[in-house]
């Protein structure tokens, strides 16, 4: 599954038009192309040269046995025209015995030589070695020997292999050597056939010493295609095997190929001048044409390593240079997704250096237009903070103090201090040396001098609660967003009814972010009430003039989303507001104690 995986993502990240694929799929389509019309030729060329060299070998193997096969039929005529010296020198052929030791020597001197005999026209022996009986019924006169020497009495003439059947001895394969002679016999002059049997020995010998592979051998045949010599000449005679001739007898010399027997056979032929023999060499192509299959195996082979290659130089290649067009891309989409913090690495191609200098440069200028836009906006919710920070109603603060004089008027010095004293820090806290930011600490302290105030203006018609986990003290929080809620606690749910009201105030940390809750227990909202509230239509006159809406742009502006005010509000049970802020700490807490329940009325 790994892998169906793995060619997925790839396959899903293939495009034709991408500049990698064009740059491999052009350059290695002709580069595969090139090599293999190279191939291609290289292959042909070498194997017609290899196909013309073995044709070369075989020729010059076969004429090395013509020559060989010449040189031994010439000796062979040199003794037939001794023996016919001898006897035609002689006195009385019949009656001399210095003849018979001669043509003994003569027949001692090879092996290959079965007998000599002079025969009369009329088939009569006339003088022989050895001197063996002969045989009767041998219709000697019907012989093809002897017949070819009374047709052509000028030439010496070869018969084809026959078995000897003259004299009472061994039966023996023989080739015939006859010519018609003259010769004296009694003072007179005759004329005989002499004849010179010669076995296959050394013929075998010079046929056996040629190397055609391992299944090629040498035959030989006469000009008629009888055949002389033949490896498996038993094998001929009896059916049990063909040699098809019949093209051979077209060629003196040359070469062709032979597929009769099923398999590519290549026949090289030359004729031996004397006897007018044709030697035939056969060789079977498998085993001389074996550079073809060799260098197919190679060429192939060559072929596949030199893709491989091709590949993986043009795969290398390609993503040289489409890196930096890549890199480009990737850098594109990454602005596209609002990071212009990103910058290209200039490099590659000429072209592709110069687009990434311009677009470094284009981000740059883009960075810049941005952080003035940020400044800019900085600046604008500053001022904006600051403004909706500045709304303080008078009427609050003309409504303390005219209490405070009440008070005094009626001698509740106590009152009037604790009143004064909480009026003091609240304005205090609410400057904060221009900070927007405070810890909620100060927050609740700011909250807890105000609650004061209200319930000694309100003659204490409602109590309250200040809670606040542990670690929520230090926490940082935008200033003056506990107050709004409270006062409208005060004077849209406390104030309006006629049970004694309560109010309680906490900090609490939620999952990921801090929340600071404002609950109480009077008249509740309807959810048309609630909708104007949220969107500034209800606000009372008597407060502090910093509303609900309020407090919800300036988290807004400062913390962004999801952070805000969230209500939840029934009619008769009371109202609950949480502010949802980011946790973030301050970094130098002061020791001063948590609130925690307090009980002041007013």
């Amino acid at each position: 599954m790994k892998w169906t995986r793995a060619m997925a993502r790839l396959l899903k990240g293939f495009h034709f038009r991408k500049i990698q694929v064009l740059i491999s799929f052009s350059s290695i389509t002709i580069t595969i192309l090139a090599v293999v019309l190279v191939s291609f030729l290289l292959f042909n060329r070498f194997t017609k040269v290899a196909e013309e060299n073995a044709y070369l070998n075989l020729g010059q193997i076969i004429e090395q046995v013509n020559a060989n096969l010449e040189m031994y039929v010439s000796g062979m005529q040199d003794i037939f025209q001794v023996a016919q010296d001898k006897m035609s020198e002689a006195s009385d052929i019949t009656d001399e015995p210095k003849l018979k030791e001669q043509l003994e020597t003569l027949l001692g001197t090879r092996q290959d030589l079965v007998s000599i005999a002079l025969f009369t026209t009329e088939g009569e022996l006339v003088r022989g070695v050895p001197a063996y009986p002969m045989r009767r019924n041998t219709r000697l006169t019907e012989q093809s020997w002897f017949e070819s020497a009374l047709r052509n009495p000028e030439e010496l003439q070869f018969s084809p292999p026959h078995i000897q059947n003259l004299f009472k001895s061994e039966y023996r394969w023989v080739v015939s050597m006859s010519r018609l002679i003259t010769y004296r016999d009694n003072s007179r002059d005759q004329e005989g056939v002499l004849v010179m049997d010669i076995n296959f020995r050394t013929i075998d010998e010079l046929s056996q010493r040629v190397s055609l592979g391992k299944k090629g051998y040498v035959y030989i045949i006469d000009s008629v295609g009888n055949i002389v010599y033949h490896p498996q000449q038993q094998l001929i005679y009896a059916g049990l095997k063909y040699e098809n001739i019949e093209p051979v007898l077209n060629y003196a010399y040359g070469s062709y190929v032979d597929e009769t027997e099923g398999e590519q056979r290549l026949i090289t032929i030359q004729t031996v001048k004397p006897a007018g023999w044709k030697i035939v060499g056969v060789a079977y192509a498998e085993e001389f044409l074996t550079t073809r299959k060799e260098l197919g195996g190679f060429l192939y082979g060559f072929l596949l390593a030199a893709i491989a290659v091709i590949l993986v130089i043009n795969l290398y290649v390609s993503a040289r240079i489409s890196q930096p067009i890549r890199r480009l891309e990737r850098s594109v989409k990454m602005v596209e997704k609002g990071d212009f913090g990103t910058s290209v690495h200039v490099g590659g191609a000429y072209e592709v250096e110069q687009l990434s200098k311009r677009f470094n440069l284009m981000l740059r200028r883009i960075r810049e237009l941005m952080d003035q836009i940020i400044r800019e906006q900085e600046a604008k919710r500053k001022s904006e903070l600051d403004v909706l920070q500045s709304q303080i109603n008078p009427h609050f603060l003309y409504n303390t103090l005219n209490s405070v004089t009440r008070m005094a008027e009626l001698g509740r010095t106590e009152e009037v201090v604790t009143t004064i004293t909480s009026l003091s820090r609240f304005f205090r806290i609410s400057l904060s040396k221009g900070d927007h930011i405070i810890t909620v600490r100060d927050e609740l302290e700011h909250i807890r001098h105000y609650l004061i105030i209200q319930t000694i203006r309100f003659k204490n018609k409602f109590t309250y609660e200040i809670q606040a986990e542990e670690g929520t003290l230090d926490c940082l929080t935008l200033k003056l967003i506990l107050q709004p809620l409270v006062e409208n606690a005060i004077h849209h749910g406390i104030e309006k009814s006629a049970e004694a009201g309560f109010i309680g105030v906490y900090a609490r940390f939620a999952e990921d972010h801090l929340e600071l809750i404002v609950k109480d227990n009077g008249i509740g909202m309807t959810e048309e009430a609630l909708g104007k509230l949220l969107s500034g239509g209800l606000r009372s006159e008597k407060g502090s003039g910093v509303g609900v809406t309020n407090v919800q742009e300036r988290v807004s502006l400062y913390y962004g989303k999801p952070y805000g005010l969230y209500f939840e509000s029934e009619p008769e049970e009371g109202t609950s507001v949480t502010i949802k802020l980011p946790i973030e700490k301050d970094e130098n807490p002061e020791n001063t104690d948590k609130p925690g329940k307090g009980g002041e009325n007013g």
